[in-house]
């Protein structure tokens, strides 16, 4: 079996812990899937090509009626099935929306929809991995702003452009991934955009902004210095700057490949950029507890 044959053998899922403001805490809605006669956390396998966040989102309405408003993302879950197939389930933590519930799409997959106590929740969960999950987010501080921040899309190569680089627009394949961003970026409802310096910057934000209607601000603070020796004190400005923009209603910024990773190891204080690379077209969810940083979630 080939490498990507074994890829394919995974099977891919994403779900979410759904709760609500209750009296002295929270409530978690579990569902009950009447042809396993058990109780779980809304889920479900993706689409093809669909995105684990949408996923997850999508299968919170089908599997009780609410809108979900994601918070920040879970550890995953991976175990196999009855058949040895690996499946890997991917959770996010969601707000409920405070709207009526609509009705379940699919009564012979979910039955009945029940909130309850985080403890009642743990008791009636069929499955411990679901039951940590809801504990995990029962013991999370409240979450008071999220920022979005995110790398410009592609843009061609460097060394096949003529003009000034700070000119560089973004190519095709870079207009598809400010499509697909902004298709994740949305289910957020940010209120401020803003780009670094870069043309490519506010290009991979503006399907975003025309979906949205916010304009785009260009903001220098989250563009990459001309000198390599600059970029430790251009790190520091931007995460000034982003403590500025946690306070306001929520924001999504469009930086650089080489300033993203140093800013976020910075924001997270750790020492070691490494595991904030963050492609083309990628980003991240930073969650916050008033000033500290509780999620950090690659999307």
């Amino acid at each position: 079996m080939s490498a990507d044959d074994d890829a394919r053998s995974v099977i891919l899922a994403a779900g979410a812990v759904l709760w609500r403001p209750a009296a002295g805490g929270i409530e978690v809605a579990v569902v009950h899937r009447p042809a396993y006669d058990d109780w779980s956390l809304p889920k479900g396998k993706l689409d093809d090509g669909e995105h684990p966040l949408l996923a997850a989102l999508r299968e919170v309405v089908e599997e009780t009626g609410l809108r979900g408003h994601p918070q920040l993302r879970l550890a995953d879950v991976s175990y196999s099935l009855p058949t040895g197939v690996p499946k890997i389930v991917q959770f996010w933590a969601m707000r409920a929306d405070d709207g009526p519930a609509g009705p379940v799409a699919d009564p012979t997959e979910v039955d009945e929809v029940a909130w309850l106590t985080p403890a009642q929740a743990e008791h009636r969960l069929s499955y411990r991995a679901d039951a940590e999950l809801v504990g995990s987010v029962a013991a999370l501080p409240p979450i008071t702003a999220q920022t979005l921040l995110v790398r410009h899309a592609h843009a061609g190569e460097r060394k096949n452009w003529a003009g000034h680089d700070a000119l560089r627009p973004i190519d095709a394949l870079g207009q598809r991934q400010a499509a697909r961003l902004a298709e994740l970026l949305a289910p957020f409802e940010p209120r401020r955009l803003f780009a670094a310096t870069p043309l490519r910057c506010k290009q991979t934000l503006e399907p975003l902004a025309a979906e949205l209607g916010p304009p785009i601000v260009t903001d220098p603070a989250f563009a990459e210095p001309p000198k390599a020796e600059d970029l430790p004190a251009r790190v520091g400005i931007a995460a000034i700057r982003l403590a500025e923009l946690r306070d306001g209603e929520r924001a999504v910024i469009c930086s650089q490949g080489k300033l993203i990773p140093p800013l976020l190891a910075a924001v997270a204080g750790v020492r070691d950029p490494a595991p904030y690379k963050t492609p083309k077209g990628g980003g991240w969810v930073l969650s916050w507890s008033d000033e500290k940083l509780i999620g950090l979630s690659r999307l």
